[in-house]
């Protein structure tokens, strides 16, 4: 046996590469075997009810797999500390030597701040806006700063990993602001502009808002545009700079409660009595099956005037949610056809009389032929 031991230990003498690729081997396998075990344990868990890991298997196994990928390729990067490409010198700031590890470091050190805040945001921090009874446009606009300050974070570390000095970075800042200041001008305003609603909140995320007419609700809020989906499922993007140069109707802003105005002309020679009661029994009526309609404030009828056709009224309501606006003015509009017709009240349509007073013996020939 010890001579077969000693057979082997001078095999792998001889042969150093094979010994450190079965050392490098073996250290990966180790890694993927206790990611399978930690993986088979989260399931067993699960199967006894665990309330803890019922709630969070998703966003457990996420982030198990991102830590095992991270693990070996950190592994891979310090296992090669030693290799001469790894360290040989790409570029140079200064004093300071670029190399592929300084480079592979300071991507592994972004992207697992990337990772690490989106799998917080999408499953951790969703249970404390829950406890906090937080609504949707909060929920959004700390996830934002959340991300944005974690990556702001990563980025500085990575830059020191690199070696670079921080206070160099005011040469880049002069530059980068040179370049605002020629042709970065729009992005670095929406840029601003999106920190800038997302702190003030003008408009946030489930808001129904009014934009060159297009009614829509707004869907995510991002760096540089704002994401709404309209009433036709269309998605538009909008410069956030929009939102604060330009006239924006947000219907969701501070009371949602909104009036309701709804015209309707009837015929000369009605009873207008008749037909302000009949209006508001309208309102009556479809306060009592529709949830939004509001009956305090007391739905109200403005005779508008007398109208080339008609006379000219108007019928205000009040309801408590903007979505529903024309659904609520569509049934409104059904109720008022069938009933001014139930009591014989005529709604006209424009119309002109032609007056003739005289005409030629050569045109009454003409018409007659």
């Amino acid at each position: 046996m010890n001579q077969i031991i000693e057979i082997l230990a001078d095999y792998f003498h001889n042969y150093e590469w094979l010994k450190s690729a079965s050392i490098f081997f073996i250290v990966v396998l180790s890694i993927l075997l206790i990611r399978w075990l930690l993986g088979l344990l989260i399931k067993n868990m699960k199967k006894h009810n665990n309330p803890i890991i019922s709630e969070s298997e998703t966003a457990l196994i996420s982030l198990l797999n991102w830590v095992t990928i991270y693990g070996i390729l950190i592994f891979i990067l310090f296992y090669f500390f030693n290799s001469k490409w790894i360290k040989s010198e790409i570029a140079s700031i200064g004093s300071v030597t670029i190399s592929p590890f300084l480079i592979i470091v300071a991507i592994l050190i972004i992207t697992f701040a990337n990772r690490a805040s989106k799998t917080i945001t999408k499953y951790l921090l969703p249970r404390v806006y829950g406890r906090y009874q937080l609504d949707r446009g909060v929920q959004f606009t700390f996830n934002r700063m959340f991300h944005y300050s974690i990556m702001v974070l990563a980025f500085i570390i990575s830059i020191s990993t690199v070696g670079i000095d921080l206070s160099a970075l005011t040469v880049f800042a002069g530059v980068v602001g040179v370049g605002i200041g020629f042709g970065l001008q729009n992005i670095a305003s929406n840029f601003i502009s999106g920190i800038i609603i997302l702190f003030e909140r003008p408009i946030k995320v489930g808001d129904r808002v009014i934009v060159n007419d297009i009614i829509g609700d707004v869907e995510k809020i991002n760096m540089r545009a704002t994401v709404i989906k309209s009433i036709n499922n269309e998605h538009i993007i909008v410069p956030n700079s929009y939102f604060l140069e330009e006239h924006v109707v947000n219907r969701s802003y501070s009371d949602p409660t909104m009036r309701l105005t709804i015209p309707i002309g009837v015929a000369y020679g009605s009873d207008v009595e008749k037909v302000r009661d009949l209006l508001l029994q309208v309102a009556k009526d479809e306060a009592e099956i529709s949830p939004s309609m509001l009956l305090d404030p007391e739905p109200f009828v403005n005779f508008v005037g007398f109208g080339d056709s008609s006379l000219d009224f108007e019928l205000f309501v009040w309801i408590s949610n903007p979505n529903e606006i024309i659904v609520t003015k569509s049934n409104i509009n059904f109720r008022i056809n069938n009933t001014l017709h139930e009591h014989n009240i005529e709604i006209p349509f424009p119309q002109r009389d032609l007056h003739i007073r005289s005409i030629d013996n050569d045109t009454i020939r003409s018409l007659k032929n």
